[in-house]
């Protein structure tokens, strides 16, 4: 793809940390903004399915967005969804006010959406949005899918819309929305949302991976980049390995939230490992698994 538009590469969704009052805790969002701006990857998602933004109030994520812009210098993208329309305008009007380069939304949940009225929704957004915007495609937590047929008919008829994260486990699926979509646009970002695609997804004309392990290995994910920039394929091998490895930390636990939290407190001691989803503390054994896994002291 065209590096035109700046959302290519490994982007972190990143966590938001909470502290012990279950209340965000701003300082250890700037030391991990810092952390991920320092691995020297290519931009962050801000409150998206691993920055827990379904248990945050508007005016929570309000908050976030005012202050997260001023941690780092990275391209950013907001996460905006919520199934109250007005909402999301509200806090996309924030973002694009505050200075972010774009806003993301998942298709309207709860009630699964025909293709029509996905477009009838996205045409609405489209309208209110003031800037540029993502696609956030979760079938599985949507009960909808935004194939590549959806994505091309949203792309000729909205420009400001400029990417998709594609959160399908089948690399065909989003295979299908990058061939598709370059014949339209070449500097359309198509992403992955799973950590072990980012390596297939750039082999197929893809922008690259949006995806929740950048919040404990990040300069894992940029030495990909810089592999394949170089056309380095042993190494890109070898990392892809390493990629695929590390995604079992996804079967331990019973919140991933809440396990990659541990696992970036366990490096990095600036958070406390916790997540407003219920049910999700690790046992002794647990963290040792992830410990093992990240080779932490």
């Amino acid at each position: 793809m065209s590096h035109s538009n700046p959302y290519f590469g490994a982007i972190c969704p990143a966590i938001t940390p909470f502290n012990h009052q279950n209340k965000i805790d701003f300082s250890a969002m700037e030391q991990h903004y810092k952390m991920l701006t320092d691995s020297k990857i290519n931009g962050i998602l801000v409150m998206g399915t691993i920055g827990e933004f379904v248990t945050m109030t508007i005016q929570e994520r309000l908050e976030i967005i005012k202050q997260a812009h001023q941690f780092t210098d990275l391209p950013l993208i907001v996460n905006v969804s919520t199934t109250v329309v007005d909402d999301m305008v509200k806090l996309a009007d924030a973002a694009f006010d505050a200075g972010y380069g774009a806003v993301m939304a998942l298709p309207h949940f709860y009630f699964a959406q025909t293709p029509n009225q996905l477009y009838e929704y996205y045409k609405y957004l489209d309208s209110k949005f003031a800037g540029n915007w993502f696609i956030y495609n979760f079938p599985a937590r949507t009960g909808c899918d935004v194939d590549s047929q959806l994505v091309t008919r949203l792309m000729s008829d909205f420009p400001k819309f400029i990417g998709i994260k594609d959160t399908v486990d089948c690399a065909s699926h989003t295979r299908s929305i990058v061939l598709a979509s370059q014949k339209i646009r070449k500097e359309f970002s198509v992403f992955s949302g799973f950590d072990e695609y980012f390596v297939p997804n750039l082999m197929n004309g893809g922008a690259g991976v949006l995806s929740g392990l950048n919040n404990v290995v990040p300069e894992l994910f940029a030495s990909v980049m810089a592999a394949f920039k170089q056309s380095d394929f042993n190494e890109l091998t070898r990392l892809h390995k390493e990629i695929s490895r590390l995604s079992n930390i996804y079967s331990i636990g019973d919140d991933f939230v809440t396990t990659i939290k541990v696992a970036v407190e366990q490096k990095q001691h600036y958070l406390e490992p916790r997540s407003r989803n219920f049910g999700g503390t690790l046992s002794g054994e647990q963290i040792e698994k992830i410990k093992k896994l990240f080779n932490c002291q």
